[in-house]
């Protein structure tokens, strides 16, 4: 097999990267380092999952990176 579909470091086969999501929960309590906790296609789905939690400090996102909601 050729090289190029080699990673270098790992020794495994290339695989795609993961396709773009529409929404993007975001939770930004360290403000350095914000950390992208979930990723979806449902707007709902993101919602909900921000409501559950009990954590605060989240960022509602879409795939462009405009602010849509936060927690």
């Amino acid at each position: 097999m050729s090289r190029a579909f080699v990673k270098e470091d790992e020794g495994e086969r290339w695989t795609p990267p993961p396709a773009p999501r529409a929404y993007r929960v975001v939770w930004t309590g360290d403000p350095d380092t914000p950390e992208i906790l979930k990723e979806t296609d449902d707007l709902l789905e993101a919602l909900r999952w921000m409501q559950a939690r009990d954590r605060h400090e989240f960022e509602l996102r879409d795939g462009h990176g405009a602010l849509l909601a936060t927690g």
